[in-house]
């Protein structure tokens, strides 16, 4: 089933992938530790949810969005199932399909950290993002 939301096209509960990625602040991975969920940075909040990744798709988000911020970078890694019928893959900018978490019903819930299976801090050499989760 295929619906239109905010001009991006959406699959209905298609799980691709095994584990999703968050790219997150440190404080955002200090919050989500503290208080066992978190509501994500303002475009998660203005839009409505979590805008995730595929493995596939971090370095190029990485570098598209996050090469000039001066916090320390988190990769977290999120089991897709444990996400529900709240992940749906959306088609962004007519091109590539990115995994966004809205929680149930579509209504925005916080990224739970019981979904959270690792987590590694991001390091910057070379203009280029690496941890072991790169494999």
């Amino acid at each position: 089933m295929q619906e239109v939301v905010e001009g991006a096209k959406v699959q209905e509960a298609e799980v691709k992938e095994e584990y999703v990625y968050r790219i997150s602040t440190v404080e955002e991975w200090e919050a989500l530790q503290r208080d066992g969920s978190a509501y994500g940075g303002h475009l998660d909040r203005s839009t409505g949810c979590f805008h995730l990744s595929t493995l596939s798709q971090v370095q190029s988000t990485l570098l598209n969005f996050f090469q000039n911020v001066k916090a320390d970078l988190y990769l977290l890694q999120v089991d897709a199932k444990k996400l529900g019928e709240g992940l749906v893959y959306e088609e962004v900018d007519g091109g590539a399909r990115f995994p966004h978490f809205y929680g149930p019903s579509r209504t925005f819930s916080p990224l739970p950290l019981e979904a959270v299976v690792k987590a590694e801090k991001l390091l910057l050499s070379d203009g280029k993002f690496s941890c072991s989760l790169f494999g």
